[in-house]
């Protein structure tokens, strides 16, 4: 076992590439008339902050304080002061961690420290397209106004199926429609992605059909379409009929003229209920047990929303202001990032879950970061001192 000098968060933060990050920082011109506090020390505090749950800014602050020479590790001189941090949270650009974000997730995918396959035998890329709303108090923030009762924003996300991270994120309103969002993405050719209804736009969808991009959604109660034909389907199986189909109606075929596929299935709901299912794809080459699998691939989306809110600080925020939000957010995504990167990197049996509460409890520990990723309820090694000798008078 190795013996290290510095905690498992000094560790963690050494995967950032500083000298990008320092490049981001003078691009944004995000420490302009910046007294001491650097952006860096803002980005360990907010890292800190969601690692850590620290659901305020006196716990990230005097978390940190509590710490005394292990500050020094982490490249910081003194904890910040709650003003400090909250002032910088509320006035310096947010667009710094989102860069920041894609630049380590490109990092990582280059260094190969993430996988880059998906469980299917195609070899297409496998995305998924949907939005988390993030719930917000409209009496603490009344800019926010979603409903009548509450406000939000809303994180728009494009997943990649082959690690479950992000290609593609959005923060933006969130009484806006996700279409919106949905009509400015520039997917890869060959690419499937696989999304709710809500984002069935024939327009958008005949323009990715143009651009080669193949789509897996529900079909809409209220769609008209014609069978051009049927195609068999193996028989005692889920796939109830295989058709080719072409869409009818108002608008219907003047918006997406070409024919389409339409797959029904009947599946089992967690609590027993059986229902009917109807994909709409342009996909017409894999077989229907596929296009099924694909479906039921976009629960990971879901779990991947799930998972940022509950093992971040995303119910709790420390700013109230639009900005400080945004930094909160893509901080929070930052040590997404982080925890996927551990949680690929280990060899132990791991939840998600657990990785990230069993480090939230050992984030200044003297470990070796594999060591206690492979092995973590083993101890520390002892430090081994230098055996005084006797001196005879």
């Amino acid at each position: 076992m190795t013996v290290t000098k510095v905690g498992l968060f000094s560790q963690l933060l050494q995967v950032l590439p500083r000298h990008k990050f320092d490049d981001l920082v003078k691009k944004h011109q995000a420490q302009r008339c910046a007294k001491g506090f650097t952006c860096y020390m803002q980005l360990v505090a907010m890292l800190f902050c969601h690692l850590a749950r620290a659901e305020s800014l006196r716990e990230i602050c005097y978390g940190l304080l509590s710490c005394g020479g292990k500050l020094q590790h982490l490249g910081l001189k003194k904890a910040p002061a709650r003003s400090t941090l909250s002032y910088a949270n509320a006035h310096r650009p947010p667009e710094l961690y989102r860069d920041l974000f894609f630049t380590l997730l490109e990092h990582l995918r280059a260094q190969g420290l993430l996988p880059r396959k998906h469980r299917f035998n195609f070899h297409n890329r496998l995305l998924s397209l949907d939005s988390t709303v993030i719930s917000l108090s409209l009496r603490m923030f009344p800019w926010a106004d979603f409903q009548h009762t509450k406000g939000g924003l809303k994180l728009h996300v494009l997943l990649d199926n082959s690690d479950y991270l992000p290609r593609y994120a959005y923060i933006g309103a969130a009484r806006e429609h996700d279409i919106n969002y949905a009509r400015k993405l520039s997917l890869p050719p060959d690419s499937v992605v696989v999304m709710d209804k809500g984002y069935m736009d024939l327009q958008m969808l005949a323009r990715w059909d143009a651009e080669g991009v193949y789509f897996v959604t529900p079909l809409k109660m209220e769609m008209c379409y014609r069978v051009l034909r049927q195609r068999r389907v193996p028989r005692g199986g889920a796939v109830l009929r295989d058709n080719l189909v072409q869409l009818t109606g108002i608008k219907g075929g003047e918006r997406f003229g070409k024919p389409l596929r339409l797959v029904e299935l009947e599946i089992t709901d967690r609590d027993g209920q059986t229902r009917f299912l109807a994909l709409l794809t342009n996909q017409l080459e894999f077989d229907t047990e596929t296009i099924g699998e694909i479906y039921k691939e976009r629960w990971q989306i879901e779990l991947f929303f799930k998972a940022l809110k509950q093992n971040l600080t995303l119910r709790q925020f420390v700013g109230v202001n639009e900005n400080a939000l945004k930094v909160q957010i893509w901080t929070a995504l930052i040590a997404m990032l982080l925890l996927k990167w551990l949680y690929y990197k280990s060899h132990f049996n791991w939840s998600f879950t657990n990785l990230a509460a069993t480090l939230r409890l050992n984030l200044f520990a003297y470990r070796n970061l594999q060591d206690f990723l492979d092995d973590p309820w083993m101890p520390p090694p002892d430090e081994q001192r230098p055996v005084q000798l006797t001196l005879q008078f």
